[in-house]
């Protein structure tokens, strides 16, 4: 991400394209003002939903943490793996388009062919590359990238989800407020992360161990009076907003701080830990929805009939719109299956490499670290406000 106006999901974020008027109204596209879904729904999806799941979570028995690890992996099935495959749908839907087609700005271009094409061949050479030398440092090297991105990934888009809210609420925020809440974000999760790396010097993920990076304390110190700088910084700008009339929006403020500061339940409590990619996941595919929904109103718009009925053509339009959900969905729910299970387990059954120093599961190990980093990189491409699909779609604002 260049700045905090170009992109707030890098990977992470949902456009911090917060303008100072309001998204026009079109068809299938959100009106001004209002919800991104409906305000119960945008409270829980995006982030009231770990006020109420990760007390619970603190608050259950140990004779209940076989239950709650059985339900971490159902719901990585049902929300965490299918949120990559829709970053994956979006992203390469058109592709060739995209990045060699002339209707986006070249620097676009570029981004969609070092996102779609480079950054999956590195990942696969270096992958291919660790099982070739059979080497299990290597392979675990990524685990790091991984563990430095996701976490980039997750508090961006804790800021992409204000600024989305912000922009459907007409509750607008000045270029410096949005600066202060875009250094918070990166402030608390270089904290977390550091504070991770001190406090566990191993980790392993089906079978590959990866290895912390020595922080020294001062720096862990200075990390934390830093997120208490931007703490302290965020909330006056809350404040301001509620008492002076303002207006703050609160879901996606809500989706914000629960982003940025869940991470420090895990100090009291492991288990929450199993739980943070669910919620991330519900937060993502809430602006999947609205964004495929919008995007398939407004192509069944295009298709009515010049002088058709209204009544026949609303329910056309409605009709198509629900048939592109359904699709859509499978097939994130199939791709998902796909990406996090079935390959990997074909693969690690009839390809031939040095199990005695990868273990048996080393190709579940390299198809999830694929996957999570190049979402990082595909999302920082998908949720820019320079990018028009998204800015029309989420927005109606398109260029």
């Amino acid at each position: 991400m260049t700045s905090e106006s170009r992109a707030v999901l890098p990977p992470a974020g949902m456009l911090s394209q917060a303008r100072a008027e309001p998204p026009r109204q079109a068809a299938g596209q959100a009106a001004s003002g209002r919800a991104i879904v409906h305000p119960l729904v945008d409270f829980l999806c995006l982030g009231g939903g770990s006020l109420l799941v990760l007390p619970l979570v603190m608050a259950a028995p140990a004779s209940a943490v076989p239950a709650l690890v059985a339900l971490m992996w159902m719901l990585a099935d049902v929300l965490n793996h299918p949120h990559f495959a829709a970053s994956y749908q979006i992203f390469y839907r058109g592709y060739r388009e995209k990045a060699f087609g002339g209707t986006l700005p070249r620097p676009l271009r570029r981004r969609y062919l070092v996102a779609g094409i480079a950054v999956p061949a590195v990942l696969a050479g270096w992958i291919a590359a660790s099982f070739l030398a059979g080497s299990a440092y290597l392979l675990g090297l990524a685990g790091n990238l991984m563990l430095l991105l996701v976490g980039w990934h997750y508090v961006k888009q804790g800021y992409g989800m204000l600024m989305v809210d912000a922009v459907y609420r007409r509750r607008f925020f000045g270029r410096a407020e949005k600066r202060v809440l875009l250094w918070n974000a990166y402030a608390c999760w270089i904290l977390f992360w550091l504070a991770m790396n001190a406090a566990v010097a191993e980790r392993k993920m089906w079978g590959i161990s990866y290895y912390a990076v020595e922080v020294p304390h001062a720096l862990l110190l200075l990390a934390f009076c830093a997120a208490v700088a931007t703490t302290t910084m965020t909330l006056v700008i809350f404040a301001r907003r509620l008492l002076g009339g303002g207006g703050l929006p609160v879901n996606g403020a809500v989706a914000y701080l629960t982003t940025l500061y869940a991470w420090a339940l895990a100090r009291f409590n492991p288990l929450t830990i199993l739980f943070v990619p669910a919620l991330h996941s519900l937060q993502y595919l809430t602006i999947v929805w609205r964004f495929e929904k919008n995007r398939a109103a407004l192509r069944a718009a295009a298709g009515a009939a010049p002088q058709g009925t209204g009544a026949s053509d609303a329910r056309n339009g409605r009709r198509q719109v629900l048939l592109a959900l359904a699709r859509f969905g499978a097939l994130a729910a199939v791709m998902g299956l796909a990406g996090f299970w079935w390959l990997p387990r074909l693969l690690g059954g009839s390809v031939g490499y040095d199990h005695e120093q990868l273990g048996g599961t080393a190709f579940m190990f390299a198809f999830w670290i694929f996957i999570n980093v190049h979402h990082y990189f595909i999302d920082n491409v998908i949720w820019r406000s320079d990018n028009p699909e998204t800015a029309k779609a989420l927005f109606g604002t398109g260029r």
